[in-house]
């Protein structure tokens, strides 16, 4: 198989209620990413993107065949992935398998979604389609209270007090805020302090309203090229090292293993096997954190920290930059926002200039960055693991 590199990058600005479409923003960000690639639209052989709700948000399907022509590839394939937030990072794997197969040299990877054009309770409805819809659904189990089962249940195992617990959960967020600030795409920019996460309002016990992430409009895509394209057209590819894919049933089906979630280490370990990597070599991480526990359970599955402990490198600052793995560095889903669809592409984006050295200026570079993992959840069990090098 072939290097495979990503040699253009695009990323909107995450927000609430943006005025632009999903293929209007999907458009403008794959555009940046191929001027930066220094081709054209006619250059690109195929498209994958990641889409979960258009749907319901606009009433748009099929976005991929639509913005295939909008932005002038005209007649290549176009395909639409849906893995609930895993969408974006789906599309990004099985375009590297595909180049690296030989396949093709280049495909552009998007994604976009426009989270905030439903109402609440729609969105809740939604996207409490992506958990079991015939048990789960109907007992009132959404996202919110599947974290808030992870979060007791991981509370009872490690023998946590729950009030300590909620004091760490609150230091992933408050660090989460901190980052964000640097971050010019970050839906949030505002600080928080630890007595704002534990005052503010209860979701689902022991989730509260700072532990969760927002729904977000936005998008990001990348050019993805072999590696012989990649070094003839730009001066500082950044190449794919591992990919890993595996997934879950519905969580019920998960409980003897919970609150870890098995996939994530079959997809970590499929991607560290792939590197001739592991753990110890990542310089710098971007997991899933859709509430402040999930990110401590993704720390420990991709084998960063004991099961169990976690918590207490957020408190101890071993999570942030000059630590011992700097993690979710551009805000994370909690305060950088979540377009379903795109956060796995943005996650990419974000590691691919940590490696070609381009957050200096927004004071947020992880120093020597060497290698990178992606880490993205979808729905009860669909976890992607993907390593990046600039070696």
């Amino acid at each position: 198989m072939r290097r495979v590199a990503v040699i253009g990058t695009g990323h909107s600005k995450f927000c609430f209620n943006s005025p632009k479409t999903s293929l209007e923003m999907l458009a403008e960000v794959a555009l940046d990413a191929i001027n930066e690639a220094n081709i054209t639209p006619r250059d690109v052989q195929a498209i994958n993107v990641g889409n979960v709700l258009g749907p319901f948000e606009e009433g748009q399907g099929m976005i991929q065949s639509f913005f295939a022509n909008d932005i002038g590839c005209f007649n290549v394939p176009a395909s639409r992935f849906e893995g609930a937030c895993a969408s974006g990072s789906m599309a990004v794997r099985d375009a590297v398998l595909l180049v690296a197969s030989g396949y093709y040299d280049i495909m552009l990877v998007g994604g976009t979604e426009k989270c905030t054009a439903m109402s609440t309770g729609l969105a809740t409805r939604t996207f409490s389609m992506y958990g079991d819809s015939r048990y789960e659904f109907p007992s009132g189990f959404t996202f919110p209270a599947v974290f808030a089962l992870l979060a007791h249940l991981y509370a009872k195992k490690y023998e946590i007090p729950l009030a300590a617990l909620k004091e760490q959960m609150a230091a992933v967020s408050v660090q989460s805020h901190e980052y964000a600030m640097k971050n010019p795409n970050a839906q949030i920019h505002k600080l928080i302090s630890k007595e704002d996460v534990l005052n503010s309002f209860m979701v689902s016990t022991p989730i509260q309203l700072q532990d969760a992430c927002p729904f977000s409009d936005g998008a990001a895509a990348l050019i993805i090229a072999s590696e012989e394209t990649a070094r003839r057209l730009v001066k500082k590819p950044v190449f794919f090292a591992g990919v890993g894919q595996a997934s879950s049933g519905k969580l019920s089906s998960q409980y003897k293993y919970l609150p870890q979630l098995h996939a994530r280490e079959v997809a970590c370990q499929q991607s560290y096997r792939m590197a001739g990597l592991t753990p110890k070599d990542m310089d710098l991480c971007e997991l899933h954190d859709c509430f402040s526990i999930a990110a401590m359970i993704a720390a420990e599955g991709l084998g960063f920290f004991e099961p169990g402990q976690s918590g207490w490198a957020w408190e101890k600052g071993e999570t942030r930059l000059g630590g011992k793995i700097p993690i979710n560095i551009s805000g994370g889903l909690k305060a950088k926002g979540h377009p379903i669809g795109a956060t796995g592409v943005s996650q990419v984006y974000e590691v691919t200039l940590q490696l070609r050295g381009d957050m200096v200026e927004q004071g947020r570079q992880v120093e020597g960055a060497k290698y990178g993992i992606i880490d993205t959840l979808g729905g009860d069990g669909v976890l992607l693991s993907l390593i990046m090098t600039n070696q």
